[in-house]
């Protein structure tokens, strides 16, 4: 539990054991992304009593504290994942709604550069593409 404490101290917010349970079920799942509802369930199957609206509290706080990143792709339903060191973009499939992560050089550049033309400097963005994924072609 120790670099989870660490983490929360360093995020200024307060340890308790909802806190530390959300933060090690975000580090350890092999999911990246997490709704608050697959947070809950990994809570009740590790028989964590913490309830539902205590972990939509509790990512709400860890976003707040730029500890998780929200993301509200297609569908509506918002998934968080833990803030990560580098940048990268995201393709979900509109069928399974697997969500896969990837970098490109050349289309971050190709943003810069219309930014620029158009008089802007680039602080932040966000790319989301979407499409159907390989299994769901097959038909699995």
């Amino acid at each position: 539990m120790g670099s989870e404490n660490q983490e929360l101290r360093k995020a200024g917010l307060k340890v308790t054991l909802p806190r530390v349970k959300i933060l090690q079920i975000l580090e350890n799942s092999e999911r990246k992304h997490m709704s608050a509802d697959d947070v809950y369930l990994a809570l009740v199957e590790s028989e964590q009593e913490v309830g539902l609206a205590t972990v939509y509290r509790v990512l709400t706080q860890f976003e707040g504290a730029g500890m998780v990143t929200r993301h509200n792709f297609e569908g509506g339903r918002s998934v968080f994942e833990l803030t990560p060191e580098d940048h990268h973009d995201h393709i979900v499939c509109t069928s399974c709604g697997k969500i896969r992560e990837f970098f490109d050089e050349i289309i971050e550049d190709r943003q810069v550069e219309i930014a620029e033309k158009l008089g802007f400097r680039i602080t932040d963005h966000s790319m989301n593409l979407y499409g159907i994924c390989e299994e769901c072609q097959a038909g699995s």
